[in-house]
């Protein structure tokens, strides 16, 4: 029995979309909202007049191996294009990573993430060189320091058939694994990094565990002409005709994509990710937002501030349609909450209701002209940043208090990532560019 807690006196965001803000108490007890309203409930009391309560945010498309590149120093010929972003950084970085870098990554990744009001990360892993086991140090560190996750290993051709096949099997091994925070999925690469055969026994082991694959889809152009030459169809045609895109579908991306290929995927009912800083930072192009029936918010590895996110993606996409208001965004965020819900089997995650699942961050946030249900969205774009979080609360735990890690020492786990940040950084220094390159690059 884990004694309750009462978030007081504060305005809760019971739900992002439709908006709706009420002032009430938000009373928590065995990992669950109890009740929302006026209470007087015992337990440990956190007075919340002038803050914000709100649902946790999801970050529905993560990298966090990035964690260790933040700074890294870049010493090869300069990247012309997205491919040779790959082949020159991240390729070389994910083959040089080792279990204690991936331990690293995942506790640093996941402490910034939860300080800056995310409560749940859907990852998308890859260490080629170490893959056995991979999953379960990237859950371990995120289990410790109080984060909400899904994970999957990025199955790719990119580095062989062996190590394909290891990415598969190490996939089939989590998703028999039984932890109260963390699920799995399939993870594959991209349609240019897989052969027939492997996306086959991805589509193969997803549906036999009945889970969603996730997918990076027509990132950039390379990935559809890749598909042309090698198979004669588009990307997302690719993907549908074998399998792999149904309602538990996780497509990352989805930028360079005809209208048919985007229809293909409302008909589905598969989930887009939206990643507009890192499209923005590598060039390939922007989504068509309002194609996409569900479409969530991810951040690809650039952090785990999803309200930054959702600035750039509301400033982007305003400038491609000014008819999109700041109310898309919550729609965004919402949509990423029940894609999460969806794979924990909690269809009120993301809300702040009793029975849902207590995933809640308070934000100090007195603002200067009203808040509610009609004025929220101005103020999250306009108003609320990663910087008001003060507390957060992921399963009923009080895994920040003050602007403070309660679960794990945030100076060790940083001082963690500096070591062996140097470690990766020598590793790669020592390596050339991958050497794959997708048909028709």
């Amino acid at each position: 029995m884990t004694e309750s807690v009462v978030l007081t006196g504060g305005l809760a965001v019971t739900s992002l979309s439709p908006p709706a803000v009420v002032s009430a108490d938000v009373v928590i007890a065995e990992g669950r909202i109890a009740s929302v309203g006026e209470s007087t409930d015992g337990g440990t009391r956190i007075d919340c007049a002038g803050c914000l309560v709100i649902p946790g945010n999801v970050c529905a498309h993560h990298h966090l191996y990035s964690s260790l590149a933040r700074g890294m120093p870049y010493r090869l010929q300069p990247p012309m294009n997205f491919v040779d972003i790959l082949r020159r950084i991240w390729w070389r970085l994910d083959c040089a990573l080792d279990a204690r870098m991936i331990s690293a990554s995942a506790a640093v990744g996941g402490a910034e993430a939860l300080l800056a009001g995310t409560t749940t990360v859907v990852d998308h892993h890859a260490s080629p060189n170490a893959v056995e086991g991979s999953l379960d140090l990237v859950a371990d560190a995120l289990e410790t320091v109080g984060v909400r996750s899904i994970l999957c290993y990025e199955v790719s051709d990119r580095d062989g058939p062996a190590t394909a096949e290891a990415g598969i099997d190490e996939n089939r091994r989590f998703l028999k694994e039984v932890r109260p925070m963390s699920r799995g999925m399939v993870g594959a690469h991209a349609s240019f990094t897989l052969s027939e055969e492997t996306l086959a026994a991805c589509v193969e082991l997803a549906r036999t565990e009945g889970v969603g694959l996730h997918v990076h889809v027509a990132e950039d152009e390379a990935d559809q002409r890749d598909a042309i030459a090698r198979f004669g169809r588009p990307v997302a045609v690719r993907l549908a005709d074998e399998g792999a895109v149904d309602e538990r579908s996780v497509l990352a991306h989805c930028i360079h994509l005809s209208d048919d290929e985007r229809g293909a995927i409302r008909d589905a009912g598969a989930t887009a990710v939206h990643n507009p800083r890192s499209n923005m930072n590598n060039r390939v192009g922007h989504a068509a937002v309002r194609s996409f029936d569900r479409l969530a918010l991810g951040t690809d590895g650039i952090d785990g501030d999803l309200f930054a996110e959702g600035r750039a993606a509301f400033w982007r996409a305003r400038e491609a349609d000014p008819s999109i208001e700041p109310g898309w965004v919550l729609g965004r965020l919402a949509e990423s909450a029940r894609g999460a819900g969806r794979a924990f089997g909690e269809p009120l995650l993301g809300r702040i209701e009793a029975g849902a699942p207590a995933d809640v961050v308070v934000l100090d946030y007195d603002p200067p002209t009203p808040v509610d249900d009609e004025t929220l969205a101005g103020h999250w774009v306009f108003g609320i940043s990663a910087a008001r979080v003060r507390d957060v609360v992921v399963d009923g735990r009080v895994a920040v208090r003050e602007r403070t890690l309660t679960t794990a020492d945030h100076a060790e786990i940083a001082q963690d990532g500096r070591r062996h940040a140097l470690r990766l950084w020598q590793r790669m220094d020592e390596m050339g560019e991958h050497p794959f390159e997708p048909q028709g690059a």
